[in-house]
């Protein structure tokens, strides 16, 4: 992939990212403090399409308290939104909650209860309560006061006396109560609620914002540069810029990178070869180094070859030079000695021939010095081959 379709592929990445950012601004009803957010959408001030998750519509009524509308319970008002735990408080516009939890039922809403006890309602006469338990003021008159509990035991002893049972149900609860509890007034409490789908509660916890990542999806992203409920955009449009320059600068140093790389490991090799021919001449400090070699106007008097793009080496040798053992490359100069026909790199074999008279392979000696003459014709010819 070259830069063009790189740079091509940030811009359709990064730009439906920033049009995602653009989120509806936190709303609220009149100055009551319950931030309105995905996944919620206040309808009276957020427009429907890509403001919340469907199912999650509030309202304000007159006096600009939160609604919340379960699709069969009714209209519950919205005491807190919890966005890191993905909770929800309700309570009743009438003030009398366990009324609605006898008909109360979370069906077509994508909320559920972190909890559930069962609860067991009585009815029984005010003479037989009265100084004795706790009724359920909003559900009692003069005459008939109204229990409620969870202990089935406690319900059944007192149904047996003067009380009838009104309904056995299953109510949510913030947490589970202990099991053999008396009679509770604890249902006029808020119900507490919470949602699975969407999962915003990692986000949240970073402190980033959930929305839709585009008009056109229903896939959640999580986003970092909103601040009192608008986008960043100076900061988004920055780091495209950045990376609209790092991408070439880093395409250009990688370049540079790889010929300097190239470079190097051409350098190495010609070296290795050099101490490669000069390391197969005895030396040390403590020893008298015998020149044995030829001379340079002998070593000058042997045949000179380029290798062309075949490599193909004259002689008997094979594709490597038997002194630094690398293989020889199109355009390297080689040199073979006349009587073996043995072939060398021009530098290894000088080196060696000026410290050794013998061929590095066979180890014949090669001819004597030619006449200057000679050698002077022999050294014209190989500079033309």
């Amino acid at each position: 992939m070259g830069f063009p379709e790189i740079l091509l592929f940030l811009l359709f990445f990064i730009f439906p990212s920033l049009h995602a950012q653009k989120q509806c601004p936190i709303s609220m009803c009149g100055n009551r403090y319950i931030p309105v957010r995905f996944p919620f959408r206040l309808k009276s001030q957020q427009p429907r399409r890509n403001c919340g998750y469907p199912g999650f519509d509030l309202s304000c009524n007159k006096e600009n308290r939160t609604v919340l509308k379960l699709p069969v319970s009714g209209e519950f008002y919205v005491r807190q939104i919890n966005y890191i735990t993905q909770e929800v408080l309700l309570y009743d516009p009438l003030n009398c909650l366990p009324r609605r939890l006898l008909s109360f039922n979370l069906s077509g809403s994508p909320f559920v209860s972190a909890f559930y006890q069962n609860y067991t309602f009585l009815s029984c006469p005010s003479s037989y309560t009265k100084s004795r338990f706790t009724p359920i003021d909003c559900l009692s008159n003069s005459t008939h006061s109204v229990l409620v509990t969870s202990s089935m035991a406690l319900a059944r002893q007192i149904s047996a006396e003067s009380c009838k049972i009104i309904k056995n149900l299953t109510v949510p609860v913030s947490r589970p109560v202990p099991f053999n509890e008396g009679f509770s007034n604890s249902l006029e409490n808020d119900i507490h609620l919470t949602w699975y789908v969407p999962d915003c509660s990692i986000c949240e916890i970073q402190g980033g914002i959930c929305g839709f990542k585009s008009n056109t999806s229903q896939e959640i992203g999580c986003f970092f540069n909103r601040e009192n409920g608008r986008s960043n955009d100076g900061l988004q449009i920055f780091r495209i810029i950045c990376l609209a320059i790092a991408v070439p600068a880093m395409t250009c140093a990688i370049g540079i990178a790889c010929f300097a790389c190239f470079i190097d490991r051409s350098h190495r090799a010609h070296a290795l070869r050099r101490t490669t021919a000069v390391a197969a001449a005895p030396d040390g400090p403590d020893h008298t180094v015998i020149m044995m070699g030829l001379d340079d106007t002998t070593i000058e008097s042997y045949e000179k070859v380029v290798l062309g793009e075949s490599r193909r080496v004259p002689g008997r040798n094979d594709i490597t030079c038997p002194i630094c053992l690398s293989e020889y490359c199109s355009k390297e100069t080689l040199r073979c000695i006349p009587e073996c026909k043995h072939c060398f790199h021009a530098e290894c074999i000088d080196e060696w021939l000026r410290l050794n008279g013998t061929c590095p392979v066979c180890r014949n000696t090669p001819s004597p010095s030619p006449s200057p003459a000679h050698a002077n014709s022999d050294h014209t010819n190989s500079d033309t081959v």
